[in-house]
């Protein structure tokens, strides 16, 4: 069984179709959709992971990635299984291709996710290790939770999803990294089985018309999407679209899933997309998945003072004020930062929490 789902309706011939995303999966009883977590049971949709999880961490921010977004602090992590994207780099394609529901053996309902947050110190509770849109429900209902304790809430999601889901579902958020994985339809045809239109759409209604902070990351795919013609475009829309102050991470890819015959990112191709998106007027360039300290820090754009250093996950150094702005010249750097009380700076490994 399951819990009734919010986002769906009665087709004509009887079947029942999923308005969760643009996949509009239409299934007659017995019937799993593309993600596998949304089935017809008698003839209603329902999602069968709702209060059900494939495990909890506590991990830094940074993890998700998000640089801007109180950093230094540590967040409740947490997913449940299956996706409605086929990414065949997928990184995480055991928990995200999963069609075993033993993989779920922890259970917790929204408010115990909050409050379990809050005993153990967590700025936030972050959606991730699979698309938190396809449990859009849990994750809405667990948002609402954190809200009412104080907490924050964070989704990693590619954004495939359709309006009327994406403006609830981003609503009850406050921060978010959404995957812009490549930058033409062809490449998310032919490499994640989806569109990329509606990514788009998720990310300028994310920027544009709610109140989240957003961070964007493009895992980099030999001879895939890492052409410095697409690059430069991607960035360009970024830049014109949304604004040269959202941070983007470039990612390493290693082989996994139905790509490992690839070999993995050369640091020089992340130097190279790092480069050519601060040419393009970007502000915040990161790069991940790779040891690599410049890379890492964030850098005031006004005097070039290194505001934030990073070893990895790990905060080195901090140097903005509770208004946040840069402690050198003054500026504002973009983001969310609090008063910077809480930032951790030994904060090293990921800390699996069992609930109970």
């Amino acid at each position: 069984m399951g819990e009734k789902a919010r986002y769906w309706h009665t087709c004509e011939d009887g079947r029942v179709q999923c308005d969760l995303c643009p996949r509009a999966c239409r299934l007659r009883p017995g019937q799993r959709g593309f993600c596998f977590v949304r089935a017809n049971q008698d003839g209603q949709l329902v999602l069968t992971t709702y209060g059900r999880s494939s495990g909890f961490c506590i991990d830094p921010v940074e993890k998700k990635p998000l640089n801007h977004f109180l950093p230094g602090t540590q967040v409740f992590s947490f997913g449940t299984a299956g996706c409605n994207l086929a990414c065949k780099f997928c990184q995480n394609w055991e928990i995200s291709t999963s069609r075993e529901m033993s993989l779920l053996a922890d259970a917790a309902g929204p408010e115990q996710i909050a409050r379990t947050a809050a005993e153990w110190d967590c700025s936030a509770v972050a959606f991730t290790y699979n698309d938190p849109v396809i449990f859009a429900e849990y994750a809405i209902d667990t948002a609402t939770a954190c809200r009412e304790l104080g907490l924050a809430s964070i989704a990693v999601t590619a954004g495939y999803v359709n309006p009327e889901a994406r403006r609830d579902f981003f609503a009850v958020m406050d921060a978010a990294n959404i995957d812009l994985k490549g930058f033409s339809d062809s490449f998310y045809q032919q490499i994640t089985g989806a569109r990329l239109r509606p990514v788009l759409d998720t990310i300028c209604y994310a920027v544009h018309e709610t109140d989240v902070w957003v961070e964007l990351t493009t895992l980099l795919i030999p001879g895939f999407n890492d052409a410095s013609s697409d690059l430069r475009a991607m960035c360009r829309w970024i830049a014109n679209e949304l604004g040269p102050d959202v941070p983007l991470h470039f990612t390493a890819f290693h082989p996994d899933n139905r790509m490992r015959d690839l070999p993995r990112t050369p640091t020089r191709t992340l130097d190279r997309a790092r480069a050519l998106a601060l040419e393009t007027g970007l502000h915040y360039v990161y790069t991940g998945n790779v040891d690599d300290p410049d890379g890492q820090t964030t850098y005031c754009p006004n005097c070039t003072s290194p505001v934030i250093r990073r070893d990895r996950f790990t905060v080195e150094s901090y140097d903005i004020d509770s208004q946040g702005r840069c402690g050198v010249c003054g500026s504002l750097i973009a983001g969310r930062f609090g008063d910077g009380s809480r930032v951790n700076r030994s904060f090293r490994m990921p800390r699996r929490v069992a609930m109970g």
